[in-house]
């Protein structure tokens, strides 16, 4: 019985990676998608819901430049959560249906918002390293203006960078031989020879500076944060824990998210080809939204302070409610007991 089990579950995810990288839509692959994107809206949508409210707050309270980037990237992933349906739509129906202006639409957004998140990721590693290594200078010198004008920056690199999305889909710049978007079976998947030679290098390029840059620049910021701190004896071990942890957090959504969908960039530059696993790393790159959150919980004190306080009230009104239920099981036992005895 396990055998079958295990049998029938190894067909499942052979069949889906088949027909993800051939991206030709099946039941399978449709399920898998939804699931991924679902997980990714379910538990990615409360969570950067409560970090922009406290982040929101907290800029209007006592603003700091880490408190501007953690909800400049707030929004970012919100934003690439309120487009995610559109994705999810595709999925359900195996094919486009929705209005074709919102295929390119989507697409730029999609890619946009990943790689502005790249770079709100390695400015939050710089700025904790300028803190820790320089301390006195940094704190006299941060202004939350800088942090503004970063993000603004950011955002319009990327948005820049990401706009060959818009022109290839929409306008049909390239003159594809597929233009009427009802014959389409996906969104931006299907490309001529001619658009290859110019999506490739531009592919290669956007791996090169939306991810091998600001992945080195990760690594080195946040090893020497944690080789600073383990340094002092003045700092306690809950403040080194949380560095590590978000160092660690950080790593790790470049890693998963970010790492497979541009070393697939690589690959197809090298053989002249879009990668045949270019959408299953694209399909890890949405968890970015969901992931995000770890750092905020470790760059935060608000956030975490906060999320203490929901914890705690879970659990005393659990409690609460537990302790009512046990006196009212009491009261009625006795009510039952005595009704016997004066009978």
């Amino acid at each position: 019985m396990k055998l079958n089990i295990k049998i029938i579950a190894f067909s499942f995810l052979t069949e889906c990676w088949w027909h993800l990288v051939t991206m030709v839509w099946t039941v399978a692959l449709s399920n898998l998608v939804l699931a991924v994107y679902g997980f990714t809206l379910i538990t990615g949508l409360p969570a950067n819901f409560l970090a922009f409210y406290i982040f929101f707050q907290k800029i209007h309270q006592r603003c700091t430049p880490i408190d501007v980037l953690l909800f400049s990237l707030t929004i970012s992933d919100l934003i690439f959560l309120f487009f995610l349906p559109f994705r999810m739509v595709e999925a359900a129906n195996m094919k486009w249906t929705l209005p074709y202006f919102l295929c390119p639409l989507s697409g730029f957004i999609f890619y946009s918002v990943i790689a502005n998140s790249v770079l709100h990721l390695t400015a939050i590693s710089v700025e904790r390293y300028l803190a820790v290594a320089f301390p006195i200078k940094y704190k006299l010198k941060r202004n939350p203006r800088s942090a503004v004008i970063a993000c603004v920056i950011f955002s319009v690199v990327s948005m820049v960078h990401c706009s060959i999305v818009y022109i290839m889909q929409y306008h049909n710049y390239f003159k594809p031989n597929i233009t009427d978007p009802s014959k389409r079976n996906s969104c931006y998947e299907e490309f001529t020879a001619e658009q290859l030679k110019i999506l490739l290098p531009f592919r290669l390029e956007l791996s090169v500076v939306f991810f091998c840059i600001p992945f080195l620049i990760c690594c080195f910021c946040y090893i020497q944060c944690i080789r600073i701190l383990s340094r002092l004896s003045s700092v306690n071990a809950k403040k080194r824990y949380r560095a590590i942890g978000m160092a660690l957090g950080t790593l790790l959504v470049f890693v998963i998210c970010f790492m497979p969908f541009n070393i697939s960039h690589v690959e197809g530059f090298v053989t002249g080809q879009s990668s045949e696993w270019r959408q299953p790393a694209l399909l890890t790159s949405t968890l970015n939204a969901c992931l995000d959150p770890f750092i905020f919980y470790f760059s935060s004190s608000a956030l975490r302070e906060t999320f203490k306080n929901m914890l705690q009230g879970l659990v005393s009104s659990s409690f609460v409610h537990n302790e009512m239920k046990s006196s009212s099981e009491q009261i009625a036992v006795q009510t039952a007991i005595a009704s016997e005895l004066y009978r």
